[in-house]
């Protein structure tokens, strides 16, 4: 699987204007039924030529996108609003302002979530020390 910094930035691909499923999948890592899925989810729509697809670097730009929200948690729904709001007109205002917002309120939840980790995290290794204890105890 690709890593995090592959969806960082997703980086123009000048030397060519169309992409076969093929080659988004390997670029992303992805499998063709997830590109099929993500297309009929209405999230990238590649253009046929017969039976073929033929990605643009727009789809190729919303997929990036698909998979670095999937990757931090953002459901389907939520990433569908993001990169539509991207066809407003605006220079992309809306879309970036939204973005943060959604970002930060997953960074928020992220964080509630790890702390809680850590501290369930914290009660087990008490609980394992306190069992082990108590075998030496009994064994000693």
């Amino acid at each position: 699987m690709t890593d995090a910094a592959t969806y960082a930035s997703i980086t123009p691909r000048g030397d060519r204007d169309d992409f076969s499923i093929t080659d988004l999948c390997a670029e992303f890592g992805v499998t063709a039924r997830a590109l099929r899925f993500y297309e009929d989810e209405g999230l990238i729509a590649p253009e046929r030529k017969g039976t073929a697809r033929v990605y643009s670097h727009r789809d190729r730009a919303r997929l990036a996108w698909i998979l670095r929200g999937k990757r931090v948690g953002f459901s389907l729904g939520e990433i569908r609003e993001m990169i539509d709001l991207y066809d407003l007109g605006d220079g992309r205002r809306v879309q970036r302002q939204v973005s943060i917002e959604r970002c930060r309120a997953r960074i928020a939840t992220l964080e509630a979530q790890k702390r809680d980790i850590d501290a369930a995290i914290v009660e087990l290794n008490e609980f394992v020390d306190l069992v082990e204890n108590r075998a030496a105890e009994e064994q000693g």
